[in-house]
């Protein structure tokens, strides 16, 4: 069960550790050009833009997942092929829309942002990225229902090095600035598109079954795709509120310094999430696959197995936290810089919240995958809201009496809330074994 893990966790957390490796190197192309300052600005407001669509488009990827892995349990080869096709449809229908909206939602966006001219340039041409990126999403929350994390890994190296190299030429040697760094995430989402069904067809020629239009858009599977996209579109809705609300409430301190020293610490947390992501994956597409299988017994050792991964990688960082938190803010900041060492003695001060949050964090991202994987997104959906309000309540309620403080504690409490309250809501876990012990359905003829 170990290996099982592992085999599908390793590649993820690979996957995720490519994704801060290219915005540093694009953010290092940005401060080689004319006026560094202003570029890497208008570079970080325009990423801005494009985390929060891709964000919100990233239920996608998690509610094709769950419903694949429990039919690759099942042995149900033609609705893992159904599944395939909806959720391409769904990433198809999504892509076409943004860019049909295209004017509308760049003048919001860059209304809201405070975007330049600059930024215009670089939303108008990377708008075109879209499309294909949440056509990744359809197809790697697939393969990860399918079990296989090899290959998503393999796209995400390949666009994120795509996307690198093709920066480099048109920012260097073709002179674009910083629309060629938005026409290199262009050309290194179509790539991995590509990709992405090559490796379709060389790996799963024999598995995929003829589909039929019918069963694509049965209703009944329809709308489980949809009701569970909804529970996840509302939950990654709050993550949003409660990140923003991080940044804004950080902004509106009474010392202007808290804004960098609280971005950075959280930039570190970071480091934390994506390591432990990579076994909140395999939890979900294990979860989904046992459940599939009607294998309780794999379920209840594969769900412990997971909780004591993520408990163990927790201890990790609290370690790596205590003993090397100065170097690791010194990754995100000059330390020749004026305000180098006020902003490092600030850190100091609340460090041991960063420290702390790795425990109180072990559970919701394990718990996460295990919901998805089991399509209980609806308590997914509920302990975020529970938790979302507690997060605002601890935070107004305790600000005027300790300040910055009070937004630490309402964050460590809100994530340490989000796994305990799932874990509650599921009887502590006996209502996922009980799927895993109910009889097979028959599948249609």
């Amino acid at each position: 069960m170990n290996r099982e893990i592992l085999r599908i966790a390793i590649p993820n957390i690979v996957s995720n550790i490519t994704v801060p490796l290219m915005g540093i190197v694009s953010t290092a192309i940005a401060g080689h050009l004319g006026d560094s300052t202003a570029t890497i600005g208008a570079l970080a407001i325009g990423v801005s833009i494009f985390n929060f669509i891709y964000w919100n488009c990233g239920f996608v990827r998690m509610g094709t997942s769950g419903l694949t892995a429990q039919a690759f349990g099942a042995g149900n080869f033609r609705e893992c092929t159904n599944m395939l096709v909806r959720s391409l449809l769904v990433s198809a229908a999504l892509g076409l829309l943004v860019i049909v909206l295209q004017y509308p939602l760049g003048q919001l966006a860059l209304r809201a942002m405070n975007g330049n001219a600059m930024v215009s340039e670089y939303f108008y041409a990377r708008i075109w990225a879209v499309p294909a990126g949440i056509l990744l999403f359809g197809f790697n929350g697939w393969y990860t229902g399918m079990q296989n994390a090899v290959i998503p890994m393999y796209i995400a190296v390949s666009v994120n090095a795509t996307h690198v190299l093709c920066s480099l030429w048109f920012v260097f040697r073709c002179g674009m600035g910083i629309t060629g760094i938005a026409y290199g995430s262009v050309i290194a989402q179509h790539v991995g598109v590509v990709l992405a069904v090559v490796l379709l067809v060389i790996c799963y020629r024999k598995t995929l079954t003829r589909f039929r239009w019918r069963e694509v858009l049965d209703w009944a599977p329809m709308k489980a795709f949809f009701v569970i996209n909804r529970d996840i579109i509302v939950r990654t809705f709050c993550i949003v509120a409660v990140y923003t609300f991080f940044t804004a409430a950080s902004a509106r301190m009474e010392d202007p310094a808290l804004l960098a020293v609280n971005t950075l610490l959280l930039q570190i947390f970071t480091l934390f999430s994506y390591m432990n992501d990579g076994f909140a994956y395999a939890a979900e597409a294990l979860t989904g696959r046992f459940i599939g299988a009607r294998d309780e017994r794999s379920l209840r050792l594969c769900l412990k197995r997971c909780i004591l991964w993520g408990t163990a990688v927790s201890l990790l960082f609290v370690a790596i936290y205590t003993v090397w938190w100065r170097d690791l803010l010194g990754i995100f900041m000059d330390s020749q810089s004026a305000d180098a060492a006020r902003i490092a003695e600030l850190a100091a001060r609340y460090i041991g919240w960063i420290i702390v949050i790795p425990l109180a964090s072990a559970m919701p991202f394990i718990m996460d995958g295990i919901m998805v994987g089991a399509t209980q997104t609806r308590v997914m959906r509920n302990s975020m809201l529970i938790s979302t309000a507690a997060y605002f309540g601890i935070f107004y309620a305790l600000q005027p009496m300790i300040g910055n403080n009070a937004l630490w504690l309402a964050f460590t409490l809100y994530m340490f809330l989000r796994g305990v309250v799932q874990f509650l809501m599921t009887g502590r876990l006996r209502n996922i074994y009980r799927e895993a012990s109910r009889p097979a359905l028959p599948e249609k003829p």
